[in-house]
């Protein structure tokens, strides 16, 4: 009950109706490569980490774009501090605000239990994003002690023993002063990059971020921007086949059965008002099925897809041009080193020729002309839905 001790549980921050709602900051990933937790060096984390205006990138897309790779590609750069799933780790505005906080409340925040991955891990209903729970020695348990916020994705990526690591930062980060939340999280960056040897860049990547840009801008003005993006269908088609994704039309359904503006807007009493294939979704205990099993049109998430640009590069324009530029994840695949070249040099590190050739392997081509495979109809509506987003990308270079 380690974390419930320190940290408080899951029920602190958000109701249980938030397992919903926080699919919005679900994420697009498979794993990655993790950089092994070593002692020989690797300087221990100290109070003593320099905050450094280390160059910082945030890479954003709609989700299942292919950001899963490129976080898998920059983990390989001896010169990247690579953090994944942060935003969706921990989606509190809070520490993305001007507001203070002290060492221990955002320590709080990094540690206590996030509702909505914990009870989906409680329920089954864990994504392959998840890697905490697929280790084979862990402290935490979802269902019993709850698994620290930060520790369901983000150390993971970086540590074979997320646990250490948690203890490590633990008396770190509880004896900072009080201070803005991005100084928190610069230190944040600096401690962990010294952790593993120093790398002067960061980079974070977390699926559907791409809404949270402003946010970001606000409290990082010198962070660049990569827009990651992938061809709307087979993007459509993956959305389709996620977890997390699948509950988006299902919250905009419920939200319309209950006469509600938004989803945001839901609350447990709300159950009463649904169908028996809906209403289970809005408590602590449901059956994971009730998502994966229902029919959803391939056409919403096209419509889901088409929104998220549309939005996404309208809050992208707001980021000065020497700050930001765009990837496609198609030429990615079609020219790697030409594209992973531009990254590094984007990035502020070095294209070393031994992270190209690893990076180059483990971009899978296989990964595209989903939607070519869909029935001539589902295709055409799948086109249709996604034809305002298409041109949208055509129009921002």
């Amino acid at each position: 009950m380690k974390v419930a001790r320190r940290c408080g549980g899951a029920g602190d921050r958000l109701a249980p109706h938030s397992v919903l709602l926080g699919v919005f900051h679900q994420l697009d990933t498979t794993g990655s490569p993790r950089r092994p937790m070593v002692s020989n060096g690797v300087r221990p984390i100290g109070r003593k980490a320099r905050v450094v205006n280390q160059n910082l990138t945030f890479i954003v897309g709609t989700g299942r774009c292919g950001s899963t790779a490129m976080s898998q590609v920059v983990n390989l750069h001896p010169d990247v501090l690579s953090i994944s799933e942060l935003f969706a780790s921990i989606p509190d505005p809070e520490l993305l605000s001007e507001t203070p906080l002290s060492g221990p409340e955002f320590w709080g925040y990094l540690c206590r239990p996030n509702p909505v991955t914990n009870s989906m891990i409680k329920n089954g209903a864990t994504t392959p994003e998840f890697l905490y729970p697929r280790l084979p020695k862990r402290r935490y348990d979802a269902g019993t002690t709850g698994i620290p916020a930060i520790s369901v994705m983000v150390l993971p990526h970086l540590t074979d023993d997320p646990d250490a690591l948690l203890d490590e930062l633990e008396p770190v980060v509880t004896a900072w002063p009080t201070r803005a939340p991005a100084d928190h999280w610069r230190a944040l960056f600096a401690a962990l990059a010294a952790r593993f040897g120093g790398p002067g860049a960061v980079v974070e990547r977390t699926g559907l971020s791409i809404g949270r840009v402003p946010e970001m801008r606000r409290c990082f003005p010198e962070a660049r921007f990569l827009h990651l993006y992938r061809e709307g269908p087979d993007c459509a088609v993956s959305m389709s086949r996620h977890y997390s994704f699948r509950m988006i039309p299902l919250l905009r359904e419920m939200a319309d059965h209950c006469g509600l503006d938004s989803p945001y807007q839901l609350t447990p009493a709300h159950a009463a008002q649904l169908p028996p294939d809906l209403a289970p979704l809005l408590t602590e205990r449901y059956d994971p099925a009730l998502v994966t099993e229902r029919h959803i049109p391939l056409a919403e998430f096209g419509t889901l897809w088409s929104e998220t640009i549309i939005d996404g590069l309208a809050k992208l324009e707001e980021v000065p041009a020497s700050l930001r530029t765009t990837m496609s994840f198609e030429t990615l695949l079609d020219e790697p080193e030409k594209e992973l070249v531009r990254l590094a040099e984007f990035l502020g590190v070095e294209p070393l020729p031994a992270w190209l050739d690893a990076a180059t392997a483990l971009l899978d081509s296989g990964r595209r002309g989903n939607a070519l495979k869909l029935a001539e109809e589902e295709r055409a509506a799948l086109l249709d839905a996604c034809a305002p987003g298409t041109r949208a990308l055509a129009t921002h270079p």
